[in-house]
Parts: structure tokens; C-alpha cells; sequence
């Protein structure tokens, strides 16, 4: 499953599946609700929530700004999510250059800028315009709040803030000037900052300042996390952080016995090995599934996933799990030559790290 679960498909465009998730549909209901409470009128809630899906409409405009741009760069987009708090485009991977990354970052807010540019121009020549001070989220023309939605969509999105666009934009700026880690974690403190402050505002009388900083603050301490562990696994193979020590089934293997091996050892996916070699792998949550409709004495080939990906004992370690991310096959059989030598799971990569820290700490105080 490559999407968030709880979310429905809701078209692919340029290639890009876009997905909406169950919490928005309560977001659109909640609005119809409130707007039937007020007027009582079908008219008032029909404009409601056209209003929220021409705003999302936005939303997602704005995640193609980021897609289209990093496909610019040999990016690939897996998919767009539209959530209540906006949408996410998940990129593949990163851009390397910190002014590719720049582009992509603003890409998003400059497709919002140009909406707003454009109906407003298109207002102004219609003579429609109306005064700003009449505009609230209920009240004024459509075509005006879609206007003011955009730019609060802009502005909202270059806080230099991670997960905001700005906080992407800013790491990019800083990156040119420092190291990538380094320009991260600077640009995580200034979020978290931000976050502090939104909060005590939020404090004040507006409980979605507060929301929006502890969205800020849980973004940013992610963003710099993840960051470290990349840098951390920069320039390692496979070979130096795979598991060697492990236990493999044959496709005649029954479930019972599976589950067995579950329970006397650590070790939770196994590679299935047959006469052709590495078949497949079977899964801990698929074993699980399989004893409940099948019990005990089903034969392991008929469960395994025939297609989890698999990774070379000489890759970059990196790589490998940046193919991993947003997938659900948490265990990568490792091959050399064709012959299943290790594996690579994701508690292991985590060992693997704590000890190279360890080492360096080690070596630190040593020189020190």
C-alpha cells in the first residue's frame, strides 16, 4: 500500500494519483452542517461547501506546482494526498541542488500568487469587485474569497516553517551557505521557534493557532530527524548493515511452522527460497492474516509476496531505503550474484546507527 490508509482514489492527472482522505469528507460535512444552522437554506449550503472544494481545488493546483517542478528534475511524484490541513505531495526523493529544491519549494505558493493574480484581475476589469472589509469566510462574492483563500493559502505556506513550503524554502537558502545537515537543523530551530510562539498567541483565545503549532513543532523535529539519519547513512552498502544471521522457509513450508519460527526467534519476515532460488517473502502481518482464513496448514507459497523488492549487497544503503519509504514490505532480502545473502530491516539499520554513533563518540573522546 503506497498511499495513507483511509484514503479514497479520487483521479490520476499527468500521471500523479490523487487521493482524498476520509477526514476530509467530515470537514465538508461539518461545513454543510454549519451553514444549514445558519441560514437553513440549500442555497447557502451548496455555496458552503462548492466554496471548500474550490478551495481544495486550489490545494491541489498548488501540490502540482511542487510535482510538475520536480519532475523538471527527474523527480517522480508517487502520489497527492488531500487532507483537512491541505494536501502532500509525496515526492520521491528530495532534489539534490539546494536551488532545485528552492524551486520546488516556492512552486507550490507561486501557483496560489497566480490564481489570485488572475481572478482578481478578472474581478477588477468585470467592474464585480468588491470591498475587502465585507469578505468574510461566509459572506461577499465567491470569486473574492476564493481570491483571499489563495493568498492566505501563499502567505500560510511560506512560514519559514517545516513542513510549510517556506521551511523547505529556507533550508535551501541556508544550504547554500552551510552543510545540509546542518542548514536543516538551523531551519528545524527557527520552525520550532515559531511554534513556541504561535502557541503562546494561540494561548491568548485561538485554539487553531495552537493546532497549527504543535503541526509546526512535530514537522520540524521529523524533518531534522530524518535528515540526520540520512546523513548518517551517506556513502555505507548494504553489506555493512544487512542481518546475516537469519531463517529462510521453501514455499512447502505450512504457516504453523512459520509462525513457530515467529515465536522462537526475533526475526519477523522470512525469504522464502525454492529450487528457482529467492520466490518470495513472507510477511509477519500476511502470516498472520493467512493463519486466520487458512489455519495452520496452508503452504507458505501460496501467501508470500511474490514481488517484494529485493537489493544488492554492494548498493548504497541509502538508496535502498528511500526505495522503502511508503512502502509496507518492511524486511529487504539482500543478493549477490543471485544468492540471497542478508537481509535488511528497518530495526536493524536502527542498531546499525546506534552503534556507528557509539563508535564515533568513542573515537571523539579518544582525539579529545
Amino acid at each position: 500500500m503506497s498511499h495513507m490508509t483511509w484514503s479514497w482514489k479520487l483521479a490520476r492527472i499527468a500521471g500523479i494519483d490523487v487521493y482524498v482522505h476520509a477526514t476530509f469528507v467530515i470537514v465538508v460535512a461539518w461545513i454543510a452542517v454549519l451553514y444549514w444552522n445558519e441560514s437553513h437554506s440549500v442555497a447557502a449550503v451548496l455555496d458552503g461547501v462548492g466554496f471548500l472544494l474550490a478551495l481544495f481545488g486550489c490545494v491541489v493546483l498548488h501540490e502540482y506546482g511542487h510535482a510538475l517542478t520536480a519532475r523538471r528534475y527527474g523527480i517522480r511524484t508517487r502520489d497527492i494526498t488531500l487532507l483537512p490541513i491541505g494536501g502532500i505531495a509525496r515526492l520521491e526523493r528530495m532534489p539534490d541542488k539546494p536551488v532545485e529544491e528552492l524551486k520546488v519549494a516556492l512552486a507550490g505558493p507561486a501557483v496560489n500568487v497566480v490564481i489570485a493574480i488572475v481572478l482578481a484581475a478578472w474581478l477588477q476589469a468585470s467592474g464585480n469587485w468588491e470591498t475587502v472589509d465585507r469578505i468574510g469566510v461566509a459572506t461577499g462574492g465567491f470569486l473574492e474569497r476564493i481570491v483571499l483563500a489563495n493568498v492566505f493559502l501563499a502567505v500560510f505556506n511560506l512560514l519559514p516553517a517545516f513542513p510549510m513550503d517556506g521551511g523547505r524554502a529556507l533550508r535551501a537558502l541556508l544550504a547554500t551557505r552551510m552543510e545540509y545537515t546542518r542548514a536543516t537543523h538551523t531551519a528545524a530551530a527557527i520552525g520550532q521557534g515559531m511554534a513556541l510562539l504561535f502557541g503562546f498567541i494561540g494561548l491568548q483565545g485561538n485554539p487553531m493557532l495552537i493546532f497549527i503549532a504543535l503541526f509546526v513543532w512535530i514537522g520540524a523535529g521529523q524533518e531534522a530527524s530524518m535528515v540526520q539519519m540520512k546523513s548518517a547513512l551517506a556513502g555505507i552498502p548494504v553489506r555493512r548493515a544487512m542481518l546475516t544471521n537469519f531463517r529462510t522457509l521453501t514455499p512447502l513450508n505450512t504457516l504453523g511452522e512459520a509462525a513457530d519460527l515467529i515465536i522462537s526467534g526475533s526475526q519477523q519476515d522470512f525469504p522464502v527460497v525454492g529450487d528457482r532460488g529467492l520466490e518470495g517473502l513472507l510477511t509477519r502481518s500476511d502470516l498472520v492474516k493467512a493463519l486466520t482464513t487458512h489455519g495452520r496448514q496452508a503452504a507458505v507459497g501460496a501467501h508470500m509476496r511474490q514481488e517484494c523488492p529485493t537489493a544488492e549487497a554492494s548498493e548504497m544503503l541509502e538508496a535502498v531505503l528511500a526505495r522503502q519509504s511508503g512502502r509496507d514490505c518492511l524486511t529487504v532480502p539482500v543478493t549477490e550474484r543471485g544468492a540471497l545473502i542478508g537481509l535488511v530491516t528497518m530495526d536493524n539499520v536502527g542498531e546499525f546507527l546506534m552503534i556507528q554513533a557509539a563508535d564515533k563518540r568513542q573515537e571523539a573522546r579518544h582525539r579529545g
